[in-house]
C-alpha cells in the first residue's frame, strides 16, 4: 500500500513541524487555560522528585527473577518527568524548568542503553542477553520511544538548552544519531520486516517513533530521510498485511494504540513530508476500518470488549484518535475520541494500559494543541449495528443495555489467550461475564512457559472444560463453521482443544436481545463438561439460578450442579480493572445446557 507510492516521493522532505517551538510565545500563550495550567502542574510535581536511579542491580533484577516492574517503573519515571518538565518550560518559558531538565536529559543520553532488560535480543523471540552490548544499539519499542523524546525536546527546547548548557543539544543530538537513527539505516531489526514474517504493534510503533527522531532533528540530510521513508514504507506495508480489510485489531482494544493508532502517527508524519504521496492512503477503506475498531468495540464509558492480553479498561480515547477521526472522515470516532477526554481529567497520566501515553511528548503537545478542538466538538448519539470481524473472528452485539462480545476465531493472536469461542456481557455499562485480562509482565509472560499463567488458559474463560482438558495454543485451534444472525452468533468449538475421546461437536450459540443474552451449548462428548462462567460480582443461590449482586441474573434452564469459587486478585496489573475478588462459576452438565442473563 504504501511502497508503492513510492515513486512519487518529492525530492524535498522537510523537517517535521508537530506544533509551535517553544520560542512561538503567541501560540504557546494561545493554548486553552485548562492546557496550560495542567501542563504547569505536572512540571512542578515532578521537579519536586528525585530523578530515579538506575543501577545494574536492577537490570539485573529481571535476569535473576524474571521481574520487569522494577527496572521498568524506574526507567519510564525518568521519561515522564522529561515530558511533564519540557512542556511546563515551554509554558512558562522562564528558564525554572531547565536544570531538571538537563539533568534529566543527560541522565538518558548516559544510560548504557535504552532497550527494556525484556526485550534484550537481537533475534525474534530467544533468550534475552544478560547485559546489554553497548557497542550494538538495539532498537526496542523504548529505544524509538526514547529517540522520538529526546528529539522531541531538541526541536522545542534546543536553542534555550544549547545556550544554558553548551554542548548538550548537540549530545542529545549524537546519542540519536548513534543509537537510532545510524542502526536503522544499517542494521535489521526483526519489527521492521521480512516477507511474510507476522509482525505486531511493534512495526508501527517503533516505525513512528524512528520517524520523529528522522524528521524532527535539524542535522538530519535529505538522503537520510528519503532512506528512512522507503524502509519505514516497507516496514508498514508488512504490518498491514497481517490486517484483514476490516481493519480488526487481533490484539485487542488496548493494543489498538500501540498498532492502528501508531499507524496514524507514522502515517501523519509521512503525509506531513509528502502529502501528494501518502496523504490519499487516509481515503483507503482498510486505514478507515483500522481506525473505527476501537469505536466499535467500545461498550460505554471506559470499558471495552477485551480479549488475549487486553484489558478491559483499555484507556480512553483522546487526541490522537480524534486525529486518526479527522484524517479518515469517522464523526461517530471523532465524537467518542471528545467524549472521553471530556470525561478524563488527565489526559496525560501515566496507566498500567498504556505506559507510552505519559513517556512520548509528542502525544502530549497533539493533547494540549488538539484540546481546544476537542471541547468544541459535538456530542453525537452513538450508531451501534452488530460487528462481525472475521479476519479474527470478533463479534459484537448491542440491544438495549445490553453489549455481547465473542471471540470465535483463533488460538493463534498475538498477545494470544486460550479463549476461542468465549464470550463477555455487559450490563448498563457495568461488566457481567468477564474476561479477566493478563497479569503484570514478566520474564515467562513471553517465553514457552506462558500457557502454565492461569489468566492464559481456556479453564479461566467462559469456556467448557473436558475432563481437565483445556483449550491449546495455535492457529489451529480455532472456531469453525461459524453463523452469524442479527444479535446472535453460533460456532463449532471442539476444534479448539486437542483430540479427546467422544468428543467430535460442541456448538456454541449465543444471542442478546434487550432483555438479556441468552446461551445454548450442545455436545456429543459422553462425560460431564465443567463449564467457567467468570464474573466480578458475588454470585449467590436464588430461584432459578444465581444472582450477581446489584447487577442481574444467570438464569438456568438446563439441570446443572453449580460450584462458586472465590478468586483473589492480587496482582497490580489486574487490580486497575478488578477489585480484590472476582468469582469463577463451575456449572457442571451433560450434553445440552441452557442458560440466559437478565
Amino acid at each position: 500500500m504504501l511502497s508503492e507510492r513510492l515513486s512519487t516521493l518529492p525530492e524535498a522532505l522537510p523537517a517535521f513541524r508537530p506544533c509551535p517551538a517553544a520560542r512561538e510565545r503567541d501560540a504557546w500563550r494561545a493554548l486553552p487555560e485548562s492546557a496550560r495550567s495542567r501542563l504547569l502542574a505536572a512540571g512542578e510535581a515532578e521537579a519536586a522528585k528525585p530523578l530515579a536511579p538506575l543501577p545494574l542491580p536492577l537490570w539485573l533484577d529481571f535476569i535473576r527473577t524474571g521481574q520487569r516492574a522494577p527496572w521498568e517503573d524506574a526507567y519510564l519515571s525518568r521519561r515522564a518527568r522529561l515530558c511533564a518538565l519540557a512542556t511546563a518550560e515551554c509554558v512558562e518559558y522562564e528558564g525554572r524548568f531547565l536544570d531538571e531538565i538537563a539533568a534529566t536529559a543527560w541522565a538518558i543520553c548516559e544510560e548504557s542503553a535504552w532497550q527494556l532488560p525484556a526485550h534484550n535480543s537481537y533475534v525474534r523471540d530467544t533468550p534475552q542477553l544478560p547485559l546489554p552490548d553497548t557497542a550494538r544499539p538495539l532498537i526496542d519499542l523504548y529505544a524509538a520511544e526514547s529517540g522520538a523524546l529526546l528529539a522531541a525536546l531538541h526541536y522545542l527546547l534546543g536553542p534555550e538548552l544549547e545556550a544554558a548548557y553548551p554542548g548538550l543539544a548537540t549530545r542529545i543530538e549524537r546519542e540519536i544519531r548513534a543509537r537510532i537513527l545510524t542502526p536503522y539505516l544499517h542494521d535489521h531489526f526483526w519489527w521492521m520486516g521480512n516477507g511474510d514474517e507476522p509482525m505486531c504493534n511493534w512495526t508501527s510503533w517503533c516505525t513512528q517513533n524512528v520517524l520523529l527522531c528522522f524528521f524532527l532533528l535539524p542535522s538530519v540530510s535529505v538522503e537520510e530521510r528519503r532512506d528512512a521513508v522507503r524502509q519505514a514504507a516497507y516496514s508498514l506495508d508488512c504490518f498491514l498485511k497481517d490486517y484483514g480489510p476490516d481493519g480488526c485489531c487481533n490484539e485487542g482494544a488496548q493494543y489498538y494504540r500501540h498498532a492502528g493508532l501508531t499507524l496514524w502517527g507514522a502515517l501523519h508524519i509521512l503525509s506531513a513530508a509528502a502529502p501528494e504521496t501518502f496523504g490519499p492512503l487516509f481515503a483507503e477503506p482498510k486505514i478507515k476500518n483500522i481506525a473505527e475498531y476501537i469505536l466499535n468495540v467500545h461498550v460505554d464509558g471506559p470499558y471495552y470488549l477485551n480479549f488475549g492480553d487486553c484489558s478491559p479498561l483499555a484507556g480512553r480515547c483522546g487526541a490522537r484518535e480524534y486525529l486518526f477521526a479527522k484524517a479518515v472522515g469517522s464523526p461517530a470516532l471523532a465524537a467518542l475520541a471528545a467524549a472521553d477526554f471530556a470525561a478524563d481529567p488527565d489526559p496525560d497520566r501515566l496507566t498500567a494500559q498504556d505506559a507510552s501515553s505519559r513517556v512520548n511528548l509528542w502525544y502530549r503537545l497533539l493533547t494540549a494543541f488538539t484540546e481546544a478542538e476537542l471541547r468544541a466538538c459535538p456530542a453525537a448519539a452513538p450508531d451501534a449495528p452488530d460487528v462481525w470481524y472475521p479476519s479474527a473472528g470478533v463479534f459484537a452485539a448491542r440491544r438495549g443495555g445490553w453489549v455481547l462480545g465473542a471471540k470465535m476465531g483463533s488460538n493463534g493472536d498475538s498477545h494470544n489467550h486460550n479463549d476461542t469461542g468465549s464470550i463477555t456481557v455487559y450490563k448498563d455499562g457495568r461488566p457481567f461475564l468477564i474476561d479477566i485480562g493478563v497479569e503484570s509482565y514478566t520474564r515467562k509472560t513471553f517465553s514457552p512457559q506462558r500457557y502454565e499463567i492461569w489468566t492464559m488458559q481456556s479453564g479461566w474463560h467462559n469456556l467448557p472444560t473436558f475432563d481437565g482438558i483445556m483449550q491449546l495454543p495455535g492457529a489451529q485451534y480455532a472456531a469453525r463453521d461459524i453463523e452469524i444472525g442479527e444479535g446472535r452468533i453460533a460456532a463449532e468449538l471442539a476444534g479448539a482443544y486437542p483430540p479427546i475421546r467422544g468428543l467430535t461437536s460442541y456448538r456454541r450459540t449465543v444471542s442478546v436481545g434487550a432483555a438479556g443474552v441468552s446461551l445454548a451449548d450442545e455436545t456429543d462428548w459422553p462425560g460431564e463438561v465443567e463449564l467457567t462462567l467468570m464474573t466480578e460480582r458475588r454470585p449467590l443461590p436464588c430461584a432459578g439460578g444465581l444472582a450477581l449482586e446489584g447487577l442481574g441474573t444467570i438464569r438456568l434452564d438446563s439441570p446443572v450442579e453449580i460450584s462458586v469459587q472465590p478468586v483473589p486478585v492480587s496482582d497490580a496489573r489486574l487490580r486497575t480493572a478488578w477489585p480484590g475478588t472476582i468469582w469463577k462459576i463451575s456449572l457442571y452438565f451433560s450434553n445440552t445446557l441452557h442458560l440466559t442473563l437478565c
